[in-house]
């Protein structure tokens, strides 16, 4: 509360009446201090009527003007009895959230009037945070914008290239060769950027289910550190891995728990320059499991440590050491991590000094886990005559699907519409049909039903191949007749299974 009293007297004991209610007031001295303390922010402001004629009011009144937009500074004005005082009347023309108190006060009136304006106060400052609040999440999210838009041209620039060189050069097979490899690692690049897009929205929405089982942490990061490897040692890291001697049971979901770990190392991997340090180590606390990642690389300003696993948060410089990538692999690591019923946190010295991500999961007591139970080995079986539809919209999806098809011996019949899909299915019989879901017109799963229905047809197995792929859509699939639901873009890893379980292709 700031106050601005018609005499030394006056402000004594209002000062009284203000304490005793528990709020504290600053007294200012002058109309100067009033100004200034009003620019630094208060609760509300308490001024004696006389405080606003001539020069002294003038600039109270500027103060008032000059309030940022979020602000409507509360001024009780303290008046003279029975008095119908122009200034007053100006003050209020000025500023909307004045309020006038005749003196002598009445104790319980000015004290309610005190607190009212507190409370409008408040409502205010809470204001302010949010526009604050939403600013940042906007910027952060413009900023992951530009990165996305980043990241997703750097893969499209040298498939450009590739197929520009392989349309006019038409190279021999041997020759287009590093070609299809050049172009098949930035489309396994852009699918990964794509994945991480996917998992981040499930995670944030409560979409996303675990395959709980009593685990062994250490088992857990033997595997991330396998499918880090690769890029620690490309990087020219030295890699220190410290795992505790008994096993560190928890309940979790080993591929998701794996997932985290990766990305931790690949973190630390990626934003250490030059040939850097990094360890990974496993130990008990207590009832927890812990598992350390620290490096040696650009480490985390102090500012930055409560908002660095945030969405479309990247330290400051930081995308310029790592080598790609979206920058929400902390929020996916501590959003799986939570799930667990666990938490990660990140420990830095400073900017250049390194960081530590310490990862706290409930732990179970040692004990004997279950034996895995060894793979069965597939029956070989002989390649069979077989036939395929393959029905998308997207003519070059379609095409190319096909063509990947015939290259394994299956005979395919592609339509680009349901209706063409219905029309084809009077003289094919197909053992699989592979069904686009976002199709116009008649959708995928209406046609689905619709070969559902036909005697014919009964035994077709259905592929569901959609960029839907969370439960919702896997149930909705289900329901209207899939056998099976593919995520786009499908890649022979993905289809392989399903041919080999219906012993049309042999391992």
């Amino acid at each position: 509360m700031l106050l601005r009293a018609a005499t030394s007297r006056d402000a004594v004991m209002t000062m009284a009446v203000l304490r005793r209610a528990q709020f504290v007031p600053h007294v200012c001295v002058d109309p100067a201090e009033l100004v200034s303390e009003m620019h630094k922010g208060a609760g509300a402001v308490v001024v004696a009527e006389e405080m606003l004629v001539g020069p002294p009011g003038m600039a109270f009144k500027r103060a008032l003007d000059n309030q940022p937009p979020w602000s409507d500074m509360p001024v009780l004005v303290l008046a003279r009895q029975g008095a119908d005082s122009q200034a007053i009347a100006d003050a209020m023309d000025q500023a909307a959230n004045v309020t006038v108190i005749e003196r002598p006060v009445r104790v319980a009136s000015f004290v309610s009037s005190v607190r009212s304006a507190l409370r409008a106060r408040n409502r205010q400052y809470d204001l302010r945070d949010l526009v604050d609040s939403l600013k940042e999440a906007d910027q952060r999210k413009t900023e992951f914008l530009a990165t996305l838009a980043h990241e997703l041209r750097n893969p499209l620039a040298p498939l450009v290239s590739s197929l520009t060189l392989l349309n006019r050069m038409k190279p021999a097979p041997q020759e287009a060769q590093r070609f299809y490899d050049m172009m098949r690692r930035q489309v396994d690049h852009m699918i990964r950027l794509v994945n991480d897009l996917m998992e981040v929205s499930r995670i944030t929405r409560g979409k996303i289910e675990l395959d709980l089982a009593d685990i062994d942490l250490n088992q857990v990061a033997q595997e991330a550190l396998a499918l880090s490897r690769p890029l620690v040692d490309k990087s020219g890291h030295a890699l220190t891995v410290n795992l505790a001697d008994e096993p560190l049971v928890v309940h979790g979901d080993g591929v998701r728990l794996t997932q985290v770990l990766s990305n931790l190392v690949n973190n630390a991997a990626k934003y250490t320059p030059g040939a850097g340090r990094l360890a990974l180590r496993t130990r008990r606390e207590g009832h927890e499991a812990v598992v350390e990642v620290s490096d040696t690389g650009v480490g985390i300003a102090p500012e930055m440590i409560g908002s660095i696993f945030d969405m479309f948060v990247q330290a400051s410089g930081a995308s310029k050491t790592a080598q790609g990538g979206l920058g929400i692999g902390l929020t996916l690591a501590r959003s799986l991590v939570e799930l667990h019923g666990g938490s990660v946190a990140a420990s830095s010295d400073g900017i250049g000094r390194g960081a530590t991500f310490t990862v706290r999961l409930p732990s179970k007591a040692s004990a004997a886990l279950a034996p895995k139970p060894a793979p069965r080995a597939a029956d070989a079986v002989v390649a069979t005559p077989f036939a395929a539809l393959v029905v998308d919209d997207n003519r070059d999806a379609a095409d190319g699907l096909s063509e990947m098809l015939e290259s394994m011996g299956i005979s395919v019949t592609v339509a680009y519409s349901g209706d063409a899909a219905l029309a084809a299915l009077e003289t094919a019989r197909p053992t699989l049909a592979i069904l686009d879901l976002g199709m116009p017109g008649m959708d995928g799963c209406e046609l689905a039903q619709r070969i559902r229905g036909m005697p014919a047809h009964a035994d077709t197995v259905l592929v569901a191949l959609t960029g839907w792929a969370q439960q919702r859509d896997k149930e909705r699939t289900a329901a209207a007749g899939f056998d099976y639901h593919l995520a786009k873009p499908l890649d022979l890893d993905g289809l392989t299974p399903i041919l080999r379980g219906m012993k049309v292709l042999s391992d």
